[in-house]
């Protein structure tokens, strides 16, 4: 069976800081067909305490799917990409990173860190709502993810 079959949401993190694009992004997400529960946070901090359930995150979802800006307060989008990238615990998960960023360093060093994709966010509110839902679709029908728990 595959993610999007299940009865269970679909759980998205999105490590955003910046509200506008968060709230895009929520409306984007709302109007898919599929069923999905999101949760956010707005600095590479953050996200890690919440990836390996730390402090007030420790009743938090092992997410299927990460939605990574750069740019972020407190620890740098690549910083939290390497260590996610690195943990045994978290490095299967899939990290699509969502930012304003064109710059070719940006793109080759995410990829290096094991990025599953790198995505610009348009400015176009349509194609901006567009991009979101085709992220979700290609992860959550086309693609076979690995079970939240490895034996």
């Amino acid at each position: 069976m595959c993610a999007a079959q299940s009865v269970r949401p679909i759980e998205i993190l999105l490590v955003e800081d910046n509200q506008g694009d968060v709230d895009l992004t929520r409306e984007a997400l709302e109007k898919s067909k599929i069923y999905n529960k999101l949760s956010v946070v707005s600095n590479g901090v953050d996200a890690m305490d919440f990836l390996r359930r730390k402090g007030k995150y420790a009743h938090a979802f092992r997410p299927d799917l990460v939605l990574l800006d750069l740019n972020l307060p407190r620890k740098d989008g690549r910083e939290v990409l390497a260590e996610i990238k690195t943990d045994d615990d978290l490095k299967r998960i899939p990290v699509v990173v969502l930012t304003s960023s064109k710059a070719e360093e940006d793109i080759l060093k995410t990829y290096n860190l094991h990025a599953n994709s790198y995505v610009t966010k348009p400015m176009d509110l349509a194609q901006f709502f567009k991009v979101v839902q085709t992220i979700e679709d290609f992860w959550f029908t086309i693609v076979m993810l690995p079970p939240k728990e490895v034996k």
